[in-house]
């Protein structure tokens, strides 16, 4: 599978790439409820074994993803295994007891515990993964100072910026100075890397690469969801009651997604190779990380693998998703 450079550091990832959020299940911080649907664990651990065995090199993961639990899952899986891969994993958003998650002691802290749950010395690719450092971002300069430290002490080999603010990405980025950024991205909304944009500029200027989660807005580029027939999601599953899944979104994406099927054909495969490689077309991109729950998923999500769009193609559904 081709590879591609995190910004400036040495770190190369898979194109395709996966995403863990989905291996911690149900789950709650401090009452919001954060997670997926529960995963059956078995089935999972077989489906990163498949994807090791295809080429997949990179593995996304949090340590708020079932608060530890999507980190040992990932561990126990990749037994005898991981010196194969890169391994990314957050802190910010499991406070813990920490008055803020960006304390420079919680975020020590966190650190070494992922190290414990991924059974690793050195976690590949470190982020922060929210731009909220307080009020008039009091942890900012303490939090950047102890992520440095931790690199320094070879407990970390690269830094990280997730957000989803533009602004995040801006006012953040000369103060943690990042190899890697990480947030949305997929045909329905690119506005962080479209050429051009504040963003895309300052990755160019600064040697960032960009990590596209959502690439299949989680499922619905797939065309999964019927407005006739709404997704209904568990207690403890983010996507409940999210507007993206309401009857008045799945009826307005039909028609588009009717003319993607058009296009390019309606195969789940078909589909997914279209959303990752729109993706994979921008010169910022490093990779795309979908989620999986099995191997099915895994196999759909590797279908893009070395079927790039043409620019024809990119245009067409940037004009489908204009609005």
């Amino acid at each position: 599978m081709n590879r591609r450079r995190l910004g400036k550091s040495d770190i190369e990832v898979s194109e395709i790439s996966l995403g863990c959020w989905t291996l911690g299940g149900l789950n709650w911080v401090n009452g919001t409820p954060n997670g997926w649907a529960n995963v059956d664990e078995e089935e999972a651990i077989r489906a990163i074994h498949l994807a090791l065995d295809e080429g997949v090199n990179h593995f996304d993961n949090a340590d708020v993803y079932g608060n530890g639990r999507a980190e040992r899952m990932l561990a126990k899986a990749l037994a005898g295994r991981s010196e194969e891969v890169v391994i990314a994993t957050k802190v910010g958003h499991f406070p813990g007891t920490a008055a803020h998650a960006y304390e420079p002691q919680h975020i020590r802290h966190q650190c070494e515990q992922s190290l414990i749950n991924l059974q690793r010395d050195v976690i590949d690719l470190h982020y922060f993964h929210h731009g909220n450092f307080g009020e008039g971002d009091v942890y900012l300069d303490d939090a950047a100072e102890m992520m440095h430290r931790l690199r320094d002490e070879g407990k970390i080999r690269a830094i990280g910026l997730s957000a989803y603010s533009e602004d995040d990405f801006l006012r953040l980025t000369p103060r943690i100075d990042p190899s890697a950024f990480q947030s949305w991205a997929n045909a329905m909304d690119d506005h962080f890397i479209r050429e051009g944009s504040p963003v895309h500029r300052l990755m160019k200027e600064r040697g960032i690469t960009f990590v596209a989660f959502s690439p299949v807005a989680q499922g619905l580029l797939l065309d999964k969801y019927s407005a006739k027939s709404p997704p209904q999601f568990e207690e403890g599953d983010h996507r409940r009651n999210s507007p993206r899944f309401s009857v008045e979104n799945l009826t307005k994406l039909e028609p588009k997604m009717a003319k993607v099927r058009e296009r390019f054909g309606g195969s789940v495969e078909e589909l997914a190779r279209v959303a990752i490689q729109y993706l994979l077309a921008n010169d910022t991109v490093a990779c795309a990380i979908p989620g999986f729950r099995n191997s099915r998923q895994v196999r759909v999500n590797l279908a893009a693998e070395g079927k790039p769009l043409s620019e024809e193609d990119v245009a067409f559904l940037r004009e489908v998703f204009a609005d």
